[in-house]
């Protein structure tokens, strides 16, 4: 699994004119990309990292602060540039596959104690943020 995560001010993801996740205070948005060979435990140690990343002011924690976390299905993480000028999405798995992951990762985090906000898998989202920092990070479990 890949993560991009962001360290915001606020956060929010629309689809079709409608706010369907917001964070409105610190907190990470979480872009997150599966591959192929993703499963369970690859979800499970990605919301851990998530939780216990120190990158928020003071060096603290999602948990050490009870911060918000947006959490985004983004297939094309794993978007292949390397040849020509359009990116071949071969390697990010399968709607079927990905959408559960992706509820995975956020579930853990629920279970965690996270307070998590989400996309609409598969939907054509318009994310607004206001990144703090910046701070920006790729996570690969």
């Amino acid at each position: 699994m890949r993560a991009v995560v962001q360290r915001v001010s606020q956060a929010s993801v629309t689809v079709d004119g409608t706010v369907v996740g917001a964070i409105d205070e610190p907190g990470l948005m979480v872009l997150v990309g599966v591959t192929h060979t993703d499963g369970p435990a690859e979800a499970a140690k990605l919301a851990a990292k998530l939780w216990g990343l120190r990158i928020l002011d003071g060096e603290k924690s999602c948990s050490d602060v009870g911060a918000p976390l947006l959490v985004i299905s983004q297939f094309t993480l794993y978007a292949d540039t390397k040849k020509g000028r359009r990116p071949t999405w071969q390697a990010a798995a399968p709607g079927p596959v990905a959408e559960p992951l992706v509820i995975a990762v956020q579930e853990e985090l629920r279970r965690l104690g996270a307070r998590v906000e989400t996309g609409r898998f598969g939907a054509d989202m318009k994310v607004a943020l206001i990144n703090d920092g910046p701070i920006t990070l790729v996570i690969d479990v």
